[in-house]
């Protein structure tokens, strides 16, 4: 560990006096980018550390933190919050207000920092259950206290001395933040992680990622409230990359035009979305333009790196590239090195085809529990070669993990979580012998790559004894343009079978493409026999690549989407199995009572 980083307020001062940047953190406002500098930075935190010494907070305070996009104050507030012993919780925004009030109990929280009037509004409402004493605005909401009054109070350097003993009495092993899981089972948990956990996976992964410190861009807009983002956030910190904030993820292609990223970082799902709709844009060329397009894609689907294909498939992929790739890349600002993916399995199609184009996704391996980075797939280090298609890279130096006799990943290192907070029992129940037992299944190849094999809890037996995993079956068809979203059911059962949420966005337009006299409204989407007869047909090719007794044998499409509001996925978009069986009882019913 470096000697000049071991709490994760040290990233800011490092970074301001090794690069000392003028963009350190950029948001934009209306139509314009707004920069802080490094040293605004610092300036501002401990302007927001003299204000909270004076409202009484002490060390181990906890003090909320809740933002619908990722922004310039977010890292300000948490800077000055972490230099005064105090830790930061930050939450999703997109939760229930129940859920609101349940982790700010639980965290017994004493302030909250939020982003705008969707979230105060919430947070009002449930006030007076919690031990709030006040919450702070970061937009100006009339009758609403804004953080600029923090700023105000903190003026007075007077109590600066106090702000530094403070900071000279945190230590790495002290607690740093709460992150309460989303969780797709109960209540939260919350994770308890060291400034030491977080600042070691910095540092560590640090090393797998080719970035030109003092001179990069990141854009940023996966939520800064799950650990994969914030650790890439202090890793951009440590690298002095100017860290520019996305508008949201519907802004993220002309917020990326607009600055020209080097590198940026998202859920698999993006990508697919990317890549989904840079094909549906294919697919309106016409003539040689449209056979070219595809040829390119068909080309980077075969892609191996390190030049395995041999010296006529480099040749194509170089015509490629200049023909039909650069337009891929131009799209996302035309300077990007990379990008990084984490949170779930990335589908391997994704990741040859945009490594094939020049924009290679380096795929990660980790949980909230792990800081979050286990393992991490880089290109070359040291003449090393950690890019392999189907893996999730190599474990990272620092980290130890073997494979259980069930086939369970487990891992132990200085990134490891403390515990879960007030909650010894479950604690133990994933901590054995200093090994945090992740629930993922996986393996580790004789090159020591690491490969996620499947979920421990999501696999089950059908009622004939035989072994399904959903996560490789929802995998392969969640490359089909049809199928947005699918979940694959059957314990106990007689027979697999899947819940299938069409891609409505794409069906209309092949609606329209085709002529096809039918409504475009979800219900009627799901409830058209031709789309059910053209689904059936993405099932069966995706059967094939499965033996008899995994196969999808019936299926069924749900009238509307699933969203996080919905209730049928969490903040990262992993689905709620039980919640969403539940919402389509009827039609689970259908499949196997019919």
């Amino acid at each position: 560990m470096s000697s000049e980083i071991s709490r994760l307020f040290d990233f800011p001062y490092f970074s301001q006096k090794k690069y000392n940047l003028k963009n350190a953190l950029v948001t934009k406002y209306g139509n314009k980018w707004v920069s802080t500098s490094s040293e605004e930075y610092i300036f501002k935190a401990n302007t927001i550390s003299r204000a909270l010494l004076r409202l009484g907070v002490k060390a181990n305070d906890k003090i909320a933190v809740i933002s619908t996009t990722n922004r310039t104050e977010w890292n300000i507030v948490d800077i000055g919050i972490l230099q005064t012993g105090a830790q930061n919780v930050p939450i999703y925004p997109t939760i229930s207000k129940e859920d609101y009030e349940y982790v700010l109990n639980h965290s017994e929280s004493i302030y909250c920092f939020v982003s705008d009037v969707s979230i105060v509004e919430k947070i009002n409402k449930i006030k007076g259950n919690t031990k709030l004493k006040e919450v702070y605005t970061f937009d100006e909401i009339s009758d609403e206290k804004n953080w600029k009054e923090l700023l105000e109070l903190g003026k007075d350097t007077s109590n600066q001395s106090d702000v530094e003993a403070r900071k000279d009495a945190v230590k790495s092993e002290d607690l740093a933040t709460l992150i309460y899981t989303s969780g797709t089972t109960g209540r939260p948990k919350g994770v308890m992680l060291s400034h030491g956990n977080i600042v070691s996976n910095v540092l560590t992964s640090e090393e797998s990622v080719p970035l030109t410190k003092g001179n990069d861009k990141a854009l940023s807009f996966l939520p800064v409230c799950h650990i994969f983002e914030r650790m890439i956030l202090y890793l951009y910190q440590y690298c002095g990359v100017e860290i520019y904030f996305a508008e949201g993820v519907e802004k993220l292609v002309e917020n990326a035009q607009e600055i020209k990223p080097h590198v940026l970082t998202a859920v698999p799902r993006l990508y697919e979305k990317i890549y989904d709709s840079i094909v549906l844009k294919g697919q309106e060329l016409t003539g040689i333009k449209k056979k070219l397009f595809f040829w390119a894609v068909d080309l980077g689907l075969k892609y191996e790196p390190y030049g395995a294909n041999g010296w006529w498939y480099e040749k194509q992929l170089g015509l490629a590239r200049k023909l039909i790739f650069s337009k891929w890349q131009a799209a996302l600002g035309g300077e990007l090195k990379l990008m990084v993916s984490g949170a779930s399995a990335l589908q391997q199609r994704l990741t040859r085809v945009f490594a094939a184009a020049g924009m290679p996704i380096m795929e990660g391996y980790g949980l909230t529990e792990t800081s979050p980075v286990t393992s991490v797939s880089f290109m070359e280090q040291n003449g090393v070669h950690g890019f392999r298609v189907g893996t999730v890279g190599r474990i990272l130096k620092n980290v130890e993990v073997k494979i259980a006799e069930n086939g369970e990943i487990l891992v132990k290192g200085p990134n490891v979580m403390q515990g879960y907070y007030k909650d010894p029992k479950k604690t133990a129940e994933v901590i054995k012998d200093g090994y945090f037992h992740t629930g993922d299944k996986g393996e580790i190849d004789s090159d020591g790559f690491l490969k996620i094999t499947g979920r421990t809890k999501e696999m089950f037996k059908t009622s004939g004894g035989k072994y399904i995993v959903p996560p490789l079956l929802e995998g392969d068809l969640k490359q089909s343009l049809f199928i947005e979203q699918v979940m694959v059911i059957g314990e106990n059962e007689k027979m697999p079978a899947a819940l299938i949420q069409p891609n409505f966005v794409f069906i209309r337009d092949w609606i329209e493409r085709k002529g096809h006299k039918i409504g475009t409204s979800c219900e009627e989407i799901a409830g058209a026999q031709i789309i059910i007869d053209r689904i059936q047909i993405e099932v069966d090719q995706c059967n094939k690549s499965f033996g008899k007794w995994e196969q999808i044998k019936k299926f069924e499409l749900t009238p509307n989407e699933w969203t996080i509001d919905g209730g049928h996925l969490t903040p990262t978009m992993k689905m709620k199995r039980e919640i969403i069986k539940n919402i389509y009882d009827d039609l689970y019913e259908k499949i196997y009572r019919g």
